[in-house]
C-alpha cells in the first residue's frame, strides 16, 4: 500500500507542476482596447477553441479535474 500511495503523490504532483506550467502559459482575458474596437469578432475570436489559447483552456480543466480527484483521494486516508 505504500508504493500504490507514492506513486498517486507523485502523479499528484507531477500534475501540480503541469498545472502551474499550463495557467503561466495562457494569455489574459482582459479585453483592454481590442474590444472597444471590436476586435473580438475576428477569425482568432470566433474560432479561439481550435487555437493553441483554446486547447489550453481545455488541458487546464483537465488537469484540475485530475487535480481535484487525486487530492480527494490523498485525502480520505490510508488507503
Amino acid at each position: 500500500m505504500a508504493t500504490v500511495k507514492t506513486i498517486v503523490t507523485v502523479i499528484f504532483i507531477l500534475i501540480c507542476l503541469t498545472l502551474t506550467v499550463i495557467i503561466l502559459m495562457q494569455e489574459g482575458k482582459s479585453a483592454g482596447l481590442g474590444a472597444i474596437a471590436g476586435a473580438a469578432d475576428t477569425y482568432w475570436g470566433k474560432n479561439k477553441g481550435r487555437s493553441m489559447e483554446g486547447m489550453l483552456v481545455k488541458l487546464t480543466k483537465v488537469c484540475v479535474f485530475l487535480f481535484i480527484v487525486i487530492a480527494a483521494i490523498l485525502n480520505i486516508g490510508s488507503f
